[in-house]
């Protein structure tokens, strides 16, 4: 005689596990027993058992026999099935309730439960400072749209869909199967109509009774200032269409934008790699720097060194949440060593590095070695 397993064991939960870990124990070695998917030579017995020891967990009543009795309290006849049920009468049964909890196809939506469109994607590639400022984009796309002649109802024009004789218009079917613990009522949609509720008598000629059909579609947007390479644009209910009564889903646009030839962006900041000479580096200077708003002026204070830094405030990157509030222009300053030297620079520039200092010569840090 083979000895039957405690009911919280095969759901591994505890003996004070709530209907609703009950339940989650359930789809899970549901899912891991079926014999739809699992392949195992006792996949079928251990998928019986599971649903066995659901239907008793989650009857308070028969739950409260079993905690008391143990399986003697569920054993109406040798065997312990009830009389008068075969292994079919047992799978109809718990195949109805796998399908109540998991739908058709297994985690799907049921058939005929209207779907929401897809969502579709496409790429944006935009200019540096069109990221800054923000800009007014078009692109063209293709998506699937209610059919322009139907207006998605699927019939021809003056032949309306009917409603579904077999499940009255609801879209739905009730149907009892026995099982092991008596008749359970499913539902289920209507094998006729599709869940849709409706019969096509005269399909749309354009569509061909699909109520959608595949369009090129241009869209206006605005690109908000700020944007950085990578992020996304989402474009609420323009993806494809869905089914009838559910929303269409939306366009999510990855915005890509190009290198500048001169700035490099840091968050909301710029950096600008300024490059000046010795002379202005060691006299100082003021100098013309480009910002993206124009040219502005830099006073470059005697003996700047390579590697400074000087701010530009407010020169930046408008917040993308906040665009009154602005980053700045990081100036970096490079001093330019000259490559090549014409007999008279190199003559002066002897006579620098003899009037800075023969320590300085002797340790080998002349001008070249200082920069």
């Amino acid at each position: 005689m083979t000895t039957k397993r405690d009911y919280y064991v095969i759901l591994e939960v505890p003996r004070s596990a709530s209907e609703e870990e009950i339940r989650k124990a359930f789809r899970k070695k549901a899912l891991e027993y079926h014999p739809d998917r699992n392949k195992a030579t006792d996949a079928a017995e251990r998928f019986k058992e599971v649903n066995e020891a659901y239907q008793v967990l989650t009857d308070p009543e028969r739950r409260s026999q079993y905690d008391r009795f143990g399986h003697a309290a569920t054993r109406g006849a040798p065997g312990g099935r009830p009389q008068g049920f075969e292994d079919a009468d047992l799978f109809g049964g718990f195949g109805d309730i796998f399908d109540a909890f998991f739908g058709n196809g297994f985690g799907g939506a049921a058939r005929g439960r209207p779907r929401q469109g897809r969502d579709l994607e496409t790429a944006l590639h935009i200019e540096f400072e069109e990221a800054v400022f923000g800009a007014k984009k078009e692109i063209e796309i293709q998506r699937t749209d209610r059919c322009s002649r139907c207006k998605g109802m699927r019939a021809e024009p003056g032949s309306p869909p009917q409603a579904c004789v077999n499940c009255h218009g609801s879209g739905r079917v009730r149907r009892a199967q026995r099982s092991v613990f008596g008749q359970f009522v499913t539902e289920a949609p209507c094998n006729v109509c599709g869940g849709t509720g409706q019969t096509i008598p005269v399909a749309c000629a354009q569509c061909k009774g699909a109520g959608r059909e595949r369009v090129k579609k241009k869209l206006s947007f605005n690109v908000p200032a700020g944007i950085e390479d990578g992020m996304q644009l989402n474009l609420q209910g323009e993806g494809d269409a869905g089914d009838a009564g559910a929303p269409p889903g939306d366009l999510q646009i990855t915005v890509r934008v190009a290198p500048h030839p001169v700035f490099h962006r840091q968050n909301d900041d710029i950096v600008y790699l300024l490059d000046i000479s010795f002379p202005h580096a060691a006299l100082g200077t003021e100098v013309e720097v480009p910002t993206l708003r124009g040219k502005e002026k830099l006073k470059v204070p005697p003996g700047t060194q390579t590697g400074a830094v000087f701010y530009l405030k407010g020169q930046g990157v408008p917040h993308l949440n906040r665009p009154t509030t602005r980053g700045d222009e990081i100036v970096t300053v490079r001093v330019a060593t000259p490559e090549k030297l014409t007999k008279r620079q190199r003559e002066l520039l002897e006579e620098l590095q003899r009037t800075i200092g023969e320590e300085s010569a002797d340790k080998g840090r002349g001008w070249f070695g200082k920069n």
